[in-house]
């Protein structure tokens, strides 16, 4: 057990860290990524995307590109009207961020990893 500052016990490290995420042991995420070719917010947005998982999901996502330079019928399947456009399909709720995620904090605010600050 991880003891906490106060000398009380909390939660042994792993489930705190799964507390702090909002995530369920054993759950995977769906993610899927919309970009437009290999331009700078496209190569962008996965590496910080793949950074996010890493940090936050370790093992336990799976990540879905879609190149709309390719395969333009596909946006019509999630709506996409803004690249790059990320769609967290599973867990449900579907949740979308417009973006290169750049922003880490906002990005995990709007996967549900953290919750919104109270500010």
């Amino acid at each position: 057990m991880k003891k906490s500052a106060k000398g009380g016990e909390s939660l042994p490290a792993s489930l705190q860290e799964i507390a702090d995420s909002g995530t369920k042991p054993g759950e995977v995420w769906e993610l899927r990524l919309y970009i437009a070719g290999q331009t700078p917010r496209s190569v962008a947005a996965f590496a910080n995307l793949k950074k996010i998982c890493e940090e936050h999901l370790q093992g336990r996502y799976n990540i879905e590109v879609v190149d709309l330079v390719k395969h333009p019928q596909l946006a019509a399947g999630d709506q996409i009207l803004a690249i790059p456009t990320l769609v967290r399909k599973l867990p449900q709720p579907l949740r979308k961020i417009v973006g290169d995620l750049r922003d880490t904090e906002r990005a995990l605010v709007g996967l549900q990893l953290r919750p919104a600050s109270s500010d």
